[in-house]
C-alpha cells in the first residue's frame, strides 16, 4: 500500500478539535483550546495538520434556500448516450446553477444530480431547457424530495 493510500490516524485531542468545529466553524479557538485543555498554539498547529494532511478541506457558512424562495429539491438520473459525452455533460451539468451536486453512478444512470428549485414550474424548465437540452443527454429520470430527514457529517 502506498504512503498516500494509508487513511489518516487521528488522536483524541484532534477528535474534540474536529467535533467542536463541525458544530461551528466560527469557535473560537481559545474556547476550544480551554474545552480541551491544550493551549490556543497547540490547536492551531494540529488545525495546520489536519488542513495539510487533506481531512479539513476548508470551512463555509451554509445558506437556507429556503429563505430565498427555493423550496424544491430534486435528484435527477441522468441518462448519456454514451459514455464519450460524460466529460462535456458534467462540463454543462456545471454551468446550471441550481445544480448542487453531481456524482457519477453505478446501475442504470451514468450521473445523479442534486438540484434546488423555486416550485415545480422551475423544475420543469430546468428538466426542458437546462438539462435535457445537453448534447449527450438521451433521458432523464427525477425523484422530488418531500422532506429531508437527516443531514449531517460523518461521525469523528
Amino acid at each position: 500500500m502506498k504512503n498516500k493510500d494509508k487513511a489518516l490516524t487521528i488522536d483524541g485531542i484532534d477528535k474534540k478539535i474536529l467535533r467542536a468545529l463541525m458544530v461551528d466553524a466560527r469557535t473560537p479557538i481559545l474556547e476550544i483550546a480551554r474545552n480541551v485543555g491544550i493551549s490556543g498554539a497547540a490547536i492551531h498547529q494540529r488545525l495546520r495538520k489536519l488542513e495539510k494532511s487533506g481531512l479539513i478541506t476548508g470551512s463555509k457558512f451554509v445558506i437556507n434556500p429556503r429563505v430565498l424562495g427555493y423550496t424544491t429539491v430534486a435528484f435527477i438520473g441522468v441518462y448519456l448516450d454514451k459514455a464519450i459525452h460524460n466529460p462535456e455533460a458534467i462540463k454543462q451539468l456545471k454551468k446550471v446553477p441550481e445544480v448542487l451536486e453531481c456524482h457519477y453512478t453505478t446501475g442504470n444512470w451514468n450521473v445523479l444530480i442534486k438540484i434546488i428549485c423555486k416550485n415545480n414550474a422551475h423544475l420543469m424548465h430546468l428538466l426542458n431547457d437546462e438539462i435535457q437540452t445537453i448534447s449527450g443527454v438521451s433521458r432523464t429520470e427525477t425523484f422530488i424530495s418531500l422532506d429531508q430527514q437527516i443531514d449531517r457529517q460523518m461521525k469523528i
